[in-house]
């Protein structure tokens, strides 16, 4: 016991550094950001007054704070489902063998490459709701069709900007599923087809189950990007029009930098510290009891 004891201390010594450098870049921020939101500071103020939670209570009284916790859950959720619909029937088919299927990879693959910011401009270009805009010059001269306001309508451009996050993504999560694939026996697919399965219920019975760990992850990295989201929605529609497309992430940026509301700031970014917390731990318990019922 006292040889163990002493191996276990060895082990725990090589941690400290990693416990030392993860107290200065995350504890000790996320502390004096809490104390930060429970007083009046402004960013550059020597006087600094406590005030309790009355940030917090300024936070359910502000339109633009509350359009942007709308939009970013909306924005999270449905761009994480529609990502993992897409993102598996894509990794079967990149998995299987055909002329050209290591291009059609990095084809897949290459979106996810530029910077959101990049993209979040170059698809603000394509998706322009003037008469000049890239999609609308094509659909006037296929189908003499008016300008659509792709970006200058609310619910079109919540729609726009998750079309081109899914655009984005899907191929680099099929990636993540397409290794997953390569790890399965294929003795389990041939014994399925030797007993008469058919194609779906190879799919659901061997493929979905065995990709459990794979969907865990994909998921995890969808919620958590989706709720911290900023670049490429902030360059596709700059959050407009008025708040529809508005992120918490822009929202803590502007009420802290550009309106030097510090305090309200740090209170916006606890409640967003939580929330990412709260959604990420319930879905990792979630697809974890997920994947020790398949087992």
């Amino acid at each position: 016991m006292k040889s163990r004891w002493k191996l276990q201390l060895q082990y725990q010594i090589f941690l400290i550094p990693i416990l030392i450098v993860y107290t200065i870049l995350m504890v000790y921020p996320l502390g004096k950001a809490f104390y930060y939101s429970l007083t009046d500071f402004g960013g550059y103020d020597k006087n600094i007054n406590f005030i309790g939670f009355e940030n917090y209570i300024k936070l359910f009284s502000d339109t633009a704070i509350l359009s942007s916790l709308g939009f970013t859950i909306f924005y999270a959720l449905l761009s994480t489902i529609l990502i993992t619909l897409l993102a598996i029937p894509l990794a079967i088919i990149l998995d299987s063998k055909f002329i050209g299927r290591n291009f059609t990879r990095a084809a897949f693959f290459f979106p996810a490459i530029p910077s959101a910011l990049l993209l979040g401009f170059v698809w603000g270009f394509i998706l322009s709701p003037i008469s000049s805009g890239v999609l609308n010059s094509v659909l006037e001269t296929l189908f003499n069709m008016e300008p659509v306001q792709w970006l200058s309508d609310p619910t079109l451009a919540k729609i726009s900007t998750i079309i081109v996050a899914v655009w984005n993504q899907t191929g680099w999560h099929a990636i993540i599923y397409l290794a997953f694939l390569q790890a399965i026996p294929k003795d389990y697919y041939e014994a399925a087809e030797i007993d008469g399965a058919s194609m779906i219920q190879r799919f659901r019975k061997i493929t979905v189950p065995l990709l459990a760990p794979a969907m865990t992850i994909s998921v995890m990295l969808l919620l958590t990007n989706g709720l911290k989201v900023y670049e490429m929605p902030y360059a596709l529609t700059g959050g407009g029009p008025g708040y529809a497309t508005y992120t918490l992430t822009q929202v803590i940026i502007q009420r802290g930098v550009t309106e030097s509301n510090f305090s309200l700031a740090s209170a916006l970014s606890i409640v967003f510290f939580l929330i990412v917390l709260i959604l990420t731990l319930f879905q990792i318990t979630v697809m974890q009891k997920r994947e020790e019922n398949i087992q």
